[in-house]
């Protein structure tokens, strides 16, 4: 077993070691074993485990849904389906994010298209691009 110390394992899984403390304190990573002058020490399982960790929240799952895989990942009959559930679950997410990113790249087309200058000035106009356009006229106000 190769016994890495703390910043040892933060720079070998490319995390600040307070990461790894803070992982200790979710549970996510176990706790370390310690050598007699109290450093705590890790095998490479734990440099494989943060690098499952990054690269899961790369992929855009949150710290709770790490979790929540990782624990899955505990339970071997479970691990496929559960990650591919996940899997689409993100997807669908991301999906849905990339079409409201797409949809606001297009009014921003649309604003400088029209070259607005003013956002007060255009949301008076009824070619206005943006879409408070309508809600500023219905307001009575």
């Amino acid at each position: 077993m190769t016994a890495l110390r703390a910043g040892e394992l933060a720079s070998r899984a490319g995390v600040n070691p307070e990461t790894i403390r803070y992982y200790e304190r979710r549970g996510l990573l176990g706790d370390p074993e310690r050598t007699l002058g109290g450093h705590r020490i890790y095998d490479e399982d734990a440099v494989t485990l943060l690098r499952v960790i990054k690269a899961a929240q790369a992929l855009g799952f949150t710290l709770a849904e790490v979790e929540e895989l990782v624990e899955t990942g505990s339970h071997a009959h479970r691990r496929r389906p559960r990650l591919a559930e996940s899997a689409r679950a993100k997807l669908a997410d991301v999906e849905a994010k990339m079409r409201a990113l797409d949809q606001m790249a297009g009014t921003l087309r649309e604003v400088i298209a029209n070259d607005c200058g003013d956002l007060a000035q255009c949301a008076l106009e009824d070619n206005c691009p943006i879409p408070f356009a309508g809600i500023t006229t219905s307001t009575g106000r």
